[in-house]
């Protein structure tokens, strides 16, 4: 499992320790596009900041690429969910704060 970030837009992309298997394709990254209040609809922003599984499993299909299902992200492995989670908590964190 790792992370980078995509240089042109600075968004974090999540190497999978699991793939995620679609049809005959796999996916081993996955790209996070930080949310606008339209995606955080309906999730308390404390469940995010402190990784909540129900709240990434409303979260994660908003906002990730390739858009992952809710049944994909209810298989993920831990681990996986966990990095995704991590960096969904990090687009919480105020500029200013950040390091």
């Amino acid at each position: 499992m790792g992370k980078e970030e995509n240089s042109n837009s600075k968004q974090p992309i999540v190497t999978l320790d699991e793939p995620i298997v679609r049809g005959e394709n796999k996916i081993t990254e996955i790209v996070l596009r930080k949310p606008d209040a339209g995606a955080l609809r309906g999730v308390s922003l404390v469940d995010l900041a402190h990784v909540n599984v129900s709240a990434l499993h409303i979260v994660l299909p908003r906002i990730t690429t390739p858009t992952l299902t809710p049944q994909e992200v209810a298989r993920l492995d831990p681990a996986d969910l966990m990095a995704l989670g991590v960096e969904v908590a990090a687009f919480l964190v105020p500029k200013s704060d950040r390091i």
